[in-house]
Formats: structure tokens, C-alpha cells, sequence
């Protein structure tokens, strides 16, 4: 064992996670295009033989900071639920996780870039998205309460998370003009207010949301 590899900056047996946390903060800064095995190792402080004992390609570790990204992007959203009391109906939730989706993504551009990037999976199914399973649930309590009517929900997990996505998206990219965080702000609001308009459709909507589109418009992101 080489000295870097004895004395980088990982505790014995954890080399894995530290170069998983490494590729995490690459992607960070850098988007998926810098997560390689050589770079990772040099971060963590251990010879790159050492990390291919782990990884033995990029694409390997890349999938590892995808799985990093997606459980940071789900912790974004699950955290901006938890600014709303427990008793938060589902309408309102739902505009939390939006924005709390695109807050992320404006905040940590390397890592949303890095949550989607394209790469070869053996087994799609297997790819892993808290964040769309929470969505999935959101959506189901959207039926469970009237808000949503039981024939528009199949499916409805990609029509919202195109939109709310494609927003993030633009914003990243700075494909929108720069009209001001407030306007940014209000264009956030208005996207998640038309998802929210496609999915009542059930015999109480009327009776949900009246306060969502407020209590979801924290102060802009930074």
C-alpha cells in the first residue's frame, strides 16, 4: 500500500464512498463531463490503481455520482417540504417539491446536470429517482383527495416533471432573459400554477390549492 493510499483523506476501508463523494463534488463544479477515475482519485489523495479496485471505468463511477445527485436533489425537496406544518394538503406539497426542484438546480447546477446526464445503464429499470417517487406519491394523494380525477392520473409523473424540469432547465442554461430574480420568481410560480390547473380535474379541486400558489413562493434563490 502506497502512502497516499494509507493517508488520503478517507477513513480505513470507506475508499468507495470518499471517491463516490469525490465524483459528487466534481460533477459539482464541473458537471458530469469532469467525473473521471483519475480525478476522483487525485481529490481523495490515493494512487489511481488504488480507485480502479473500486471502479474500474468512468461510467461505473459516473453512475455512482448520478445516484449522489439524484438523493441530494431528493433531499432539496423533501427539505422544502418540511417548511410546510405536517398537515400541508397535497396541492400545496406539490408546489413545494416544484420549486424545491428548482431551487436545487439553481443552486447546484453541476450536480442537476449530473442527476440527468446521459450514460449506458445495463438495466434501465433499475435506475434509481427518489425524487420521481415522491412525485409519484404526491400524485396519488391528488386522487385520494378529489383533487385529481382517477382517469388523468397514469402517467401524469412525466407531464408534470417535464415542466417543472424544462424550467430548471432553461434557467441553468440561461437560455431565458435576465430579467431579474423576481421575474424569474414569477415564472417559477406560473409554471407550477398551469401544472397545478392541468391536474384539477377531480370533483374537489375547487376545494384545494386556494393558498398553495402563496405558501409556495419563498423569497427567490439566490
Amino acid at each position: 500500500m502506497t502512502k497516499s493510499e494509507r493517508e488520503g483523506p478517507y477513513h480505513h476501508g470507506d475508499l468507495r464512498n470518499a471517491l463516490v463523494r469525490a465524483a459528487a463534488a466534481l460533477a459539482e463544479t464541473g458537471g458530469p463531463e469532469a467525473v473521471t477515475v483519475r480525478a476522483a482519485a487525485r481529490r481523495v489523495g490515493v494512487t489511481p490503481t488504488a480507485a480502479y479496485r473500486h471502479f474500474t471505468n468512468h461510467e461505473q463511477l459516473l453512475g455512482a455520482a448520478q445516484e449522489q445527485a439524484q438523493q441530494s436533489l431528493f433531499g432539496a425537496m423533501a427539505e422544502t417540504i418540511r417548511t410546510f406544518p405536517p398537515d400541508a394538503d397535497a396541492v400545496t406539497r406539490l408546489f413545494a417539491v416544484g420549486r424545491g426542484y428548482i431551487v436545487f438546480a439553481l443552486r447546484e447546477p453541476g450536480l442537476f446536470r449530473t442527476a440527468f446526464c446521459n450514460r449506458e445503464e445495463d438495466d434501465p429499470e433499475n435506475w434509481n429517482s427518489p425524487a420521481f417517487d415522491l412525485l409519484s406519491d404526491l400524485l396519488d394523494e391528488l386522487v385520494e383527495i378529489g383533487f385529481t380525477d382517477p382517469a388523468d392520473r397514469p402517467d401524469a409523473e412525466y407531464a408534470a416533471w417535464s415542466a417543472v424540469h424544462g424550467m430548471a432547465s432553461l434557467l441553468v442554461e440561461r437560455a431565458l432573459p435576465d430579467t431579474g430574480p423576481r421575474a424569474r420568481d414569477l415564472a417559477i410560480d406560473r409554471t407550477l400554477a398551469v401544472i397545478s390547473r392541468g391536474l384539477a380535474t377531480g370533483p374537489n379541486a375547487a376545494d384545494f390549492g386556494r393558498d398553495a400558489r402563496r405558501a409556495a413562493m419563498p423569497d427567490a434563490a439566490d
